[in-house]
């Protein structure tokens, strides 16, 4: 199909509140024309889907792989936070995300890294600093200051973070938020500071305080992260205040679908078609200033077929004209992806990981399925010689992170709900600063599920009694320059090994990766240490 057509249907103007039979023509990309017809094909067209917040680098993708898997499920752009790699190799890792994904047919919309590094309690491969910020925004390809997950900074008027708010108010761009558990006067002062979005509601009643106050809300269900099912009743009194996003995405949960998952769910629970279609795709070009066409003579030809609303199939994607994907099969080609990385750290050895027990109790990380947050719990040490161990019985097990920009000791904890029986996980997806973090029940195999992940300079791991497997993921550590399709089978597939192994989780390397992420409450690991996300401070690892 060339550039200039046309294609019937049942057109839903989502602007107009009305479903009417069309055909739409399409000249040089844009939208030339719309007009009523008696006859059209059965089937529906309406503006293509938006993910409103997403690190691509998730996706152990790179955004040219990323596009292909996800235009299949009507996704037509991004807005994308490219903090992950801006953690590692600072604005190289950013504007490496901006041209890899002009390579394809796809519209990445990205931020400019608001805290890189996300705190000082942690050791990152790069800073981006103010005038740095400055700088990304000056750029067309730069829409928003990304999530400022500093409120204790915004909240404290630290005079960097300030800085960095007045580098976005400068360039009159939009200020992302991040603010887990932000209630009342607290989420009042953080919105005042000019930030507009929060993807981190656990509950509907945070998300009504911050509506109250004028906050944008992004209902959010990703591997880890599930929000959906708390956040979703919103929608249908706050129908211009709601978008949604995926965050953070596998590419095996990708391969699945993508944001068309969230809308099928939300129009099984009744809630209305233009309602759900705002969330979907226009509040998100509206609050972020996109250039994504919305069905109106004039705009970019962007735009999705389906076969009814009920069903919501995807069966045509087109971005700019072009069409992009059809009947669940990809149109993008795969390009060539140049490998850009930051990792330096030599191999270890389990002596490394050996923790002399220092009191009768210790602070044990709890993870909990399908959230960042965790809890914090005190439990009885498991000694042996005098050192600490896992306990297998209890789900007790070592949590480790190491830091791979410098040598440096492993900093040690402990953790619960990961339930491996055997063996240990492993990953250079670290949030935020991607350290190599594992789990395992014993030392030599966390030692070895490590040693993988640093003799390919970044990926997953897993190791059994008599197996190893891992996915390397060489650009920056974080993504690989693999086709997506491929990256997504070797995933699944290691994914599958670690439940093996015991784990009960819905997706362990998912859960693991955001383990030593900090600005989540109440208790994670970064490479300094065990860490209070609530108080901000270091904690101690033994209780008297």
């Amino acid at each position: 199909m060339d550039n200039n057509f046309s294609i019937s249907g049942h057109i839903i103007d989502i602007l107009g509140e009305r479903i009417y039979k069309g055909e739409i023509s399409v000249a040089n990309g844009r939208i030339a024309g719309i007009r009523e017809t008696a006859e059209v094909e059965d089937q529906y067209l309406l503006p293509g889907l938006i993910d409103s917040h997403v690190h691509i680098e998730s996706s152990m993708l790179v955004p040219s792989e990323f596009a292909r898997l996800s235009v299949v499920h009507g996704t037509v752009a991004t807005v994308s936070d490219p903090h992950e790699i801006g953690n590692v190799l600072g604005v190289e890792g950013v504007k490496y995300m901006i041209e890899n994904g002009k390579e394809v047919d796809f519209k990445f919309f990205f931020g400019a890294p608001s805290c890189v590094p996300a705190t000082t309690f942690e050791t990152a491969g790069k800073t981006i600093t103010p005038n740095e910020i400055d700088q990304l925004l000056s750029m067309k390809e730069v829409k928003y200051l990304a999530e400022m997950m500093n409120w204790p900074g915004v909240l404290g008027q630290d005079p960097l973070v300030m800085e960095k708010l007045a580098v976005a108010k400068k360039h009159q761009k939009v200020i992302d938020g991040h603010a887990p558990g932000l209630r009342g006067e607290m989420a009042l002062d953080y919105i005042k500071a000019g930030i507009s979005t929060d993807h981190e509601c656990f509950t509907k009643e945070e998300a009504l305080d911050k509506l109250a106050h004028g906050m944008k809300i992004i209902i959010r269900e990703g591997s880890a992260a599930k929000n959906f099912e708390a956040l979703i009743p919103l929608l249908s009194d706050y129908e211009n205040e709601i978008m949604f996003c995926s965050d953070d995405k596998h590419p095996d949960n990708l391969v699945e679908g993508h944001i068309n998952q969230l809308v099928k769910r939300a129009l099984a629970k009744g809630i209305g078609l233009f309602k759900v279609l705002k969330a979907a795709c226009v509040n998100p070009v509206r609050h972020y200033g996109l250039e994504v066409g919305l069905l109106k003579a004039g705009d970019p030809a962007d735009f999705i077929v389906i076969d009814h609303p009920e069903t919501f199939k995807i069966i045509q994607t087109f971005i700019n004209g072009k069409l992009v994907a059809e009947n669940g099969e990809t149109r993008i080609e795969s390009v060539q992806n140049p490998i850009i990385n930051n990792f330096s750290i030599q191999p270890l050895q389990p002596a490394a990981l050996k923790l002399h027990a220092k009191g009768t109790k210790v602070n044990v990380i709890e993870a909990l399925d399908g959230q960042l947050i965790t809890n914090r719990l005190k439990v009885p040490c498991s000694v042996e010689d005098g050192f600490m161990v896992s306990n297998v019985e209890e789900d007790i097990l070592k949590l480790v992170v190491i830091n791979r920009y410098q040598a440096a000791s492993p900093a040690i904890a402990f953790i619960k709900n990961f339930g491996l029986k055997s063996g240990a996980i492993a990953s250079s997806v670290a949030h935020d600063s991607h350290n190599i973090i594992a789990v395992g029940v014993d030392d030599d195999s966390l030692c070895r599920a490590v040693n993988l992940i640093i003799e390919e300079k970044g990926g997953v791991s897993a190791v059994g009694q008599e197996e190893e497997r891992v996915v390397p993921l060489p650009v920056a550590g974080l993504m690989s320059p693999l086709d997506g399709y491929e990256i997504a089978r070797d995933y699944a597939s290691i994914d599958n090994f670690s439940k093996k192994l015991g784990s009960s989780l819905n997706s362990p390397f998912m859960t693991l990766s955001f383990m030593a992420l900090l600005v989540i409450p109440s208790c994670k690991l970064s490479d300094k240490g065990l860490f209070d996300g609530e108080k901000f401070e270091f904690i101690k690892l033994f209780e008297a």
